[in-house]
């Protein structure tokens, strides 16, 4: 077999002898040597077999924040009543769909009863409440994780003295 690429750099910038059959004479002008070096390059793409290259992996890359710098005292989500510390991770990042919340009921608060459009995770982490979906109601403390599905509603509500902390995760369009 003979090596294409080789020749066809050689051919372009110079005359090139082939043995056999495939001899290129000297004398070729530069316009004829560029639609030949053409016609060479796409035979020898079509033989080989090649295809485009990967494109390059991109790094991933990595963001990192502490809830200290993001927490933002609010009033009860959804008309839920009382205070709440929301600390919405992640919240700026172009094309995340990801909703990834930390947020803190503070006692006699709540997240109002709505109607939920997406799938929502709640993660109690401390704390307790009574939440209502779908006109039922049950207690929720640390280690509780209640998925909520698209067309339910729901609510909750902070009982005892102590905060309720819960992780709120849902996907949303990208931005």
């Amino acid at each position: 077999m003979i090596d294409l690429s080789a020749a066809v750099v050689e051919f372009i910038f110079g005359s090139v002898r082939l043995a056999g059959p495939d001899a290129v004479h000297e004398g070729l002008n530069m316009s004829k040597r560029l639609l030949l070096s053409i016609v060479c390059l796409v035979v020898m793409v079509g033989s080989t077999g090649a295809q485009s290259p990967a494109p390059k992996r991109v790094p991933g890359g990595f963001i990192i924040q502490h809830e200290a710098d993001i927490a933002k005292t609010e009033p009860g989500t959804h008309n839920g009543g009382g205070q709440t510390v929301g600390y919405s991770f992640f919240d700026k990042t172009p094309g995340l769909t990801l909703v990834f919340r930390k947020r803190a009921l503070k006692p006699g608060s709540g997240i109002g009863y709505h109607e939920q459009k997406e799938d929502e995770i709640y993660y109690v982490l401390s704390g307790r409440g009574v939440m209502t979906i779908d006109g039922k109601t049950f207690d929720v403390g640390p280690g509780t994780a209640v998925l909520t599905r698209p067309g339910s509603s729901h609510g909750i509500k902070q009982t005892g003295s102590e905060d309720l902390v819960m992780m709120i995760n849902y996907e949303q369009p990208a931005k």
